[in-house]
């Protein structure tokens, strides 16, 4: 059994978005997406809020870390402006922080809660695998770019997805893995295609955002499941 001792937890966040400028410190909610997310972090029941780490390079993401007390890595330039095609750039903590494990947390999911953070560091340090992603399941059809099924459809000839076999969609907003590895190109495991633990969590939390319809849909909807509540 791991050691909460040895998990690093990584919100990583930079002021560089295409789609939707500013994301990061955009008015969300009477607030911003990071400081929602540290406000989450620090009510961990099993976070301790000394292996939380903000790698950030711009000065404005760095003040409300300050602000919240929490650990600041000083991402590089590079690391800010890199479109994630070197990992050892992107993740330019991965042989500065001293642990074994890291669990990162996406600030653009205002919808994850803490008690899912939790659960899935809890599943984590009780598995005897090195590594967890976040999913979500996904029951309806499915066909590739040329038009042909890739849903089993069981001999039915009308859809009714009560009878599909569930597949499982990325969450985008908590990943685990070793932090050697990094170093070596990989990410969560050295295999290629990666293989997993999957940890399984309600799709709606998992609401991401990306764009600018996003942030208004998901604003909307945090104001409504957590402030109206």
């Amino acid at each position: 059994m791991k050691k909460i001792e040895d998990i690093c937890i990584v919100v990583q966040a930079r002021l560089g978005s295409t789609r939707v400028p500013g994301k990061m410190i955009k008015p969300f909610a009477g607030s911003n997406l990071v400081e929602i997310l540290f406000e989450k972090l620090k009510k961990s029941s099993i976070i301790p809020t000394k292996n939380i780490y903000f790698s950030a390079w711009e000065s404005e993401l760095k003040e409300i870390a300050n602000k919240h007390g929490i650990n600041i890595h000083h991402r590089s330039e590079a690391s800010a402006n890199s479109e994630g095609i070197q990992l050892q750039e992107l993740f330019d903590w991965h042989d500065k922080l001293p642990y074994k494990y890291v669990v990162m947390v996406s600030a653009c999911n205002p919808l994850l809660t803490i008690e899912t953070i939790d659960s899935f560091v809890k599943s984590f340090l009780e598995s005897d695998g090195e590594n967890h992603f976040a999913v979500f399941e996904k029951k309806t059809y499915y066909w590739n770019q040329n038009g042909e099924s890739l849903t089993d459809w069981k001999g039915m000839t009308s859809m009714n997805t009560k009878f599909v076999d569930a597949v499982y969609e990325a969450a985008h907003c908590l990943y685990a893995s070793r932090f050697d590895i990094i170093g070596e190109g990989f990410w969560m495991n050295k295999h290629y295609p990666p293989k997993l633990d999957l940890f399984k969590m309600e799709e709606l939390e998992s609401f991401d955002i990306d764009y600018p319809w996003q942030f208004e849909v998901a604003e909307k909807l945090y104001k409504n499941f957590f402030q109206n509540n």
